[in-house]
């Protein structure tokens, strides 16, 4: 079988098939077909399913191209998982109106996975919103850029960013340095989210004028949080008692976003998980929004998202009858449930 993708520009042909050919390549492997450029046109050979399963993948990538999105592997990879559920067409909904922001590099922020989308537009819609999933998902780094946005747009007048300082494994005590040191390892990872988006001047600027604020979860007790955007991230690592303490802070003119990885728990044994409670007593709270996002949607390296995938199936096959799992299966759009 033999398909035709016709009027096609030698940059765009550049672009989807990658620096020597590596993103057509992938492709041809992928699907068991062979590419072949003539005239401005690829020719696509194989069977019939695997040729329209080829031409699908391409045509999506074409489309990106042409609105001036430069083709990554994380693109030629989502895409081919999109069309293995049949769902490539669906990718059209993430390009429109969906940049957050840019970089002080002037690279362009915005949800690259349909998960991303459904997380990025309940951030804009509800009050609280809880995003649940895997490293490497942009939970942070997508909230942390709409909360920039909106300060930059005045429609808060600060950012709090928090996580719990847990110990993974090693003492604090033992770390040198004043309580300011000792806590900041654990919020290096909003540190350098904040210098990317917004620059290091103007986060020390605002910093330095209490606009901004990076401090452990402790530092939230006793506070009363109005008109800001407020981000808890590692949210797997609170407490029952803890999580309720931080949510019982928010004031008027507040949207909050909570993020966490429930496979990375850094509590000690036998502590139940502040985030695992509250998506048990909060679920059916309007105005607060679950997004739970999965493998498919990381976009790191793509080492990153088979690591992910292989210890969720190494999770799911050694998983205890009985154990209770709280882990959520990812939302199927196709159908609209779980």
């Amino acid at each position: 079988m033999n398909r035709v993708i016709a009027d096609i520009s030698a940059d765009d042909i550049k672009n989807i098939f990658g620096q020597f050919d590596i993103f057509a390549k992938k492709i041809e492997k992928e699907f068991g077909t062979e590419l072949t450029i003539r005239h401005g046109e690829i020719h696509i050979s194989g069977t019939e399913k695997d040729s329209a399963g080829t031409k699908n993948v391409l045509e999506a990538l074409l489309r990106l191209s042409r609105k001036g999105n430069m083709i990554e592997e994380q693109n030629v990879d989502y895409i081919m998982a999109l069309e293995k559920e049949n769902n490539v067409l669906s990718l059209d909904n993430i390009t429109e109106g969906s940049v957050i922001c840019h970089t002080v590099q002037g690279r362009p922020v915005k949800p690259k996975t349909l998960g991303q989308k459904e997380y990025t537009d309940a951030i804009r819609e509800k009050m609280i919103v809880f995003g649940i999933g895997p490293a490497g998902t942009g939970k942070t780094y997508l909230a942390m850029a709409m909360a920039i946005t909106a300060f930059k747009n005045e429609e808060v007048s600060r950012i709090i960013l928090t996580r719990p300082a847990i110990e993974a494994g090693e003492k604090l005590g033992f770390l040198p340095g004043d309580l300011q040191s000792k806590v900041d390892p654990y919020l290096r990872p909003l540190y350098d989210a904040l210098y990317q988006i917004m620059g290091a001047e103007s986060f020390q600027k605002n910093m330095e004028k209490g606009l901004i604020e990076v401090a452990p979860l402790a530092y939230m007790r006793g506070r009363t949080l109005d008109n800001a955007y407020i981000i808890l991230d590692e949210a797997q690592n609170t407490t029952p008692a803890q999580m309720k303490m931080f949510l019982t802070r928010i004031g008027f003119g507040s949207k909050v976003v909570i993020t966490g990885d429930k496979t990375q728990k850094d509590l000690s044994s036998g502590t139940v998980s502040g985030l695992d409670t509250a998506e048990r007593v909060l679920k059916k709270i309007d105005d607060i929004a679950f997004i739970y996002l999965s493998s498919l949607d990381v976009v790191r390296h793509p080492l990153v998202q088979k690591i992910v995938k292989a210890y969720e199936d190494y999770e799911d096959k050694n998983k205890e009858p009985g154990s209770g799992d709280l882990r959520r299966k990812p939302f199927d759009r196709r159908k609209n449930r779980r």
